[in-house]
């Protein structure tokens, strides 16, 4: 047992001397590849050198000072930006051996930057500038404005069929160019309004409410066309009632002809007579929600006009005076005379005035004793 004891220490150091042997022999190996392998020397890289022109020399001392700086950057990762790859890519384009000159990234990765870059180059030959140079004709371009802004219904592919039609050809992709200078994003797709009005007879009705000197209350009914804004009718009463109304509307339709529509309020002055009237001549009713006035606008711009103008300077001696400064104000004056910023300052009624020559001599004719004066051209 005591020779047993004995014999592990020696082999333990015969095992660490073979394992030191076997260390020193790999080091021997390593060296010798090492120096069969060693690159050029010095002496003969820097005879190399000097037979390259001063522009190869230029370009890879630019391309190795690039990528000094990217990693001089206090970064785990040193990255190149967008320039400074576009900068890498072009130095390598520029030189024959620029591989050789590679310390920070692969050659691989310069190859896919430039790959990169072909997409942003055709991006920045395609681009807008400020004044582009247009291969259309000024015509050509006012006049696909002028169909866009006519025709909101109107697509590109729909205009570059009408400019078909004329003999116009223009790309489609060039339309909604031009398309997008006319009609912002959010710019309502459907018909305005302004057409919707153009395209139906519209009427609306409304009462207001004075009183005369004794200060008894007495009511106006009257009617406007919304399209003209011309006052079709106005009658007075003391005593509303919904038979009294549907007989002012059956009054102004006696042969069963009206408009499309009539708007009116809820109120019990008309009553399911009108409305009974109002179908009898072909006309749809139109109601106004509660509480919104603005929904028969025309109407409650009538309503002000007509205080402002005439009711708050006239005092009121009866139904039948009151009757008389309407009629004189609203079927004359409001409809015949009046200009009106809803129609662009025009007047409803133009058939009975006159155009203005240089030689023309303008009259002045007034209006409720002279509370306005509507001026013509006379005859």
């Amino acid at each position: 047992m005591a020779g047993l004891d004995q014999i592990g220490p020696v082999l333990a150091g015969i095992i660490q001397h073979l394992r030191s042997a076997a260390g020193r022999l790999f080091n021997r190996v390593r060296a010798t590849i090492r120096e069969a392998t060693r690159p050029i020397p010095v002496s003969v890289g820097l005879i190399a050198e000097v037979t390259r022109s001063p522009k190869q020399l230029l370009m890879e001392n630019a391309l190795l000072r690039q990528q000094l700086i990217v990693a001089y950057r206090k970064a785990k990762r040193p990255i190149f930006k967008a320039h400074e790859r576009g900068f890498v890519v072009l130095l390598a384009s520029l030189l024959p051996h620029w591989r050789n000159a590679l310390l920070l990234v692969k050659p691989e990765t310069v190859l896919r930057w430039h790959r990169e870059g072909f997409p942003l180059f055709r991006r920045w030959r395609s681009r807008n500038t400020k004044h582009p140079i247009s291969r259309v004709d000024p015509e050509v371009i006012a006049l696909i404005h002028r169909m866009a802004a006519e025709n909101i219904l109107w697509g590109a592919e729909r205009i570059r069929g009408e400019l078909l039609k004329l003999g116009i050809r223009v790309a489609k992709r060039t339309i909604q160019r031009y398309l997008a200078k006319v009609r912002p994003p959010d710019l309502p797709r459907g018909q305005s309004w302004r057409t919707f009005l153009r395209n139906h007879t519209v009427w609306a009705c409304d009462f207001l409410q004075t009183y005369d000197i004794w200060f008894r209350p007495i009511f106006a009914f009257f009617v406007i066309d919304i399209n003209t804004k011309r006052v079709v009718n106005v009658g007075v009463t003391r005593c509303p009632t919904a038979e009294w109304t549907a007989k002012q509307l059956r009054n102004i339709t006696p042969f069963g002809e009206g408009p499309q529509f009539i708007i009116r309020d809820n109120d019990n002055k008309f009553g399911v007579e009108l409305d009974r009237v109002a179908k009898g001549a072909g006309m749809k009713v139109l109601r106004t929600a509660i509480r919104a006035p603005l929904q028969n606008s025309i109407c409650e711009r009538f309503i002000g006009s007509a205080r402002r103008e005439c009711l708050d300077h006239v005092i009121i001696l009866g139904r039948r005076h009151m009757k008389y400064v309407l009629e004189q104000y609203g079927l004359d004056y409001f409809s015949t005379s009046r200009p009106h910023q809803g129609i662009v300052q025009q007047i409803p009624v133009t058939s009975l005035r006159r155009k203005y020559y240089a030689s023309s001599k303008i009259i002045s004719v007034p209006i409720l004793g002279g509370l306005h004066h509507d001026y013509q051209v006379a005859a």
